[in-house]
């Protein structure tokens, strides 16, 4: 039987110093001051005269940007922001159903669970389903919903999003933390 190799794609490091293949570089120094356009002759012969390296910072832009810094600082700068970038991923949204007939207290139980998800910084998909002859009573899911919502308000604060709509088969509304 044939095996294929999966080989992992390793990340591509910015070109520096003669690896550089533009003849002219919008340049910028090591206090990120724009120094203009120059030649790539003149900015690696500043880049040594400093000590420094001139690293590639963008390849899509006519002339490319150079920054003149420290390649190895240059490279640890770009992982550090890709890990924070990570990290900051934003606010999840969750989503919390509730049922036609759903009683108090399984009310205050998802309004609980609601209150975990606004404290960890979510924003909350509120569903109610209406089926068959529950289409009727959307009245009943309108206040079903504005309960389910004074139990949440009495737990946490919230900021309605996006307001309580008729979509599909039921009703939503999206919530955040205030």
């Amino acid at each position: 039987m044939y095996r294929r190799k999966i080989y992992k794609k390793t990340p591509k490091k910015p070109s520096a110093n003669l690896r550089i293949k533009a003849t002219e570089v919008r340049l910028v120094d090591e206090e990120g001051k724009q120094l203009g356009v120059v030649s790539l002759e003149k900015a690696l012969k500043m880049a040594t005269e400093r000590n420094l390296d001139l690293v590639q910072v963008t390849e899509k832009v006519v002339p490319p940007v150079c920054k003149i810094t420290e390649y190895g600082k240059y490279l640890y700068w770009l992982e550090k922001k890709k890990k924070t970038a990570k990290q900051q991923k934003g606010a999840d949204l969750k989503g919390i159903r509730l049922g036609f007939n759903i009683s108090d207290h399984d009310l205050e139980l998802r309004a609980r669970q609601a209150e975990k998800f606004l404290k960890h910084g979510d924003k909350i998909k509120l569903e109610l389903q209406l089926r068959g002859r529950q289409r009727a009573l959307q009245d009943t899911a309108r206040q079903k919903i504005d309960k389910f919502l004074e139990v949440l308000e009495s737990l946490t604060p919230i900021k309605v999003e996006r307001e309580l709509k008729k979509q599909g088969r039921g009703l939503t509304m999206i919530i955040s933390p205030k």
